[in-house]
């Protein structure tokens, strides 16, 4: 009888921790701390509410950064990392990687002096989540939240030359007399897009508009967003677009990084793309 009630009592004490599961309990506490803060938590909080040493929080917080799970703003605060805005992305469309994206899209301005878009897909059309305002402010379009028809937008060429959206099986609208409605002709454009990394559209969706696009790509080199410049004819001539759209290339491709994308990745899915494009 000893022995039973002896043995009853060590199948209910609870069990030790071991290091390991210690470890990865209390780097959950502060991810937690951070995903659930109304804002930015500065070391100091986040290590006194958790009631743990300097170097241990230091420790933890390190290896959650390298993971991408936080990240640290531009006065050491930390706030949740990169992989939550991509799943933001890939789940609808979040405020987490408009601010990530937000720096790229203002460097894009101020060398361009144009207005500059962030677009994510959502079901088949094209959602633009954030607009940086052209300095020529007379005309400009605030795009935030409007869909456009992909076929004839930079942005959807962009998402349909790397399979992130399918071509309509119907007809394709005609928007303007530039408008590309033929699908051998789309596909030869969409090849241009794949071969150069980065698509035009040159008064197709509005008559004395032009828009260039490159893609943005997550960890495992799938299109998840792309970035735009857009204005009159009149300003991005052709010269100029194509010039534009070398430093779009350069910019999607730092935005990508922030989301973990490494360039040797990008080969594998460029192939595969060109292959879904022309199915």
């Amino acid at each position: 009888m000893g022995r039973q009630f002896y043995n009853m009592e060590l199948s209910a004490a609870p069990p030790v921790p071991q290091a390991g599961t210690q470890a990865v309990d209390r780097a959950a506490e502060l991810l937690a701390l951070v995903v659930e803060s109304a804002g930015p938590r500065t070391f100091t909080s986040l290590i006194e509410q958790a009631g743990l040493a300097k170097s241990t929080g230091s420790r933890l917080l390190q290896a959650l950064e390298r993971h991408r799970l936080v990240q640290r703003d531009r006065g050491g605060a930390f706030r949740p990392g990169a992989l939550f805005a991509l799943y933001a992305v890939r789940h609808g469309v979040g405020s987490d990687f408009v601010e990530l994206a937000t720096p790229v899209l203002n460097r894009i301005g101020a060398q361009t002096g144009e207005t500059v878009n962030l677009a994510v897909p959502r079901g088949d059309v094209v959602v633009q989540i954030a607009q940086v305002d052209s300095v020529h402010l007379l005309g400009t379009t605030n795009w935030v939240g409007l869909t456009v028809p992909a076929h004839c937008s930079a942005l959807g060429k962009v998402f349909y030359a790397y399979g992130t959206l399918k071509l309509p099986d119907g007809p394709l609208e005609r928007r303007t007399a530039h408008t590309i409605t033929g699908r051998t002709e789309l596909q030869r454009d969409l090849a241009t897009v794949l071969r150069r990394g980065y698509a035009v559209a040159r008064e197709e969706l509005e008559p004395g508009l032009v828009a260039v696009a490159s893609p943005v790509r997550a960890l495992d080199g799938s299109v998840v967003a792309a970035i735009s410049v857009s204005g009159p004819t009149a300003r991005i001539t052709e010269p100029l677009a194509d010039h534009i759209g070398a430093l779009l290339v350069t910019e999607a491709l730092a935005l990508s990084a922030i989301l973990g994308h490494e360039a040797s990745h990008t080969t594998t899915r460029h192939s595969t793309a060109h292959k879904e494009s022309a199915a």
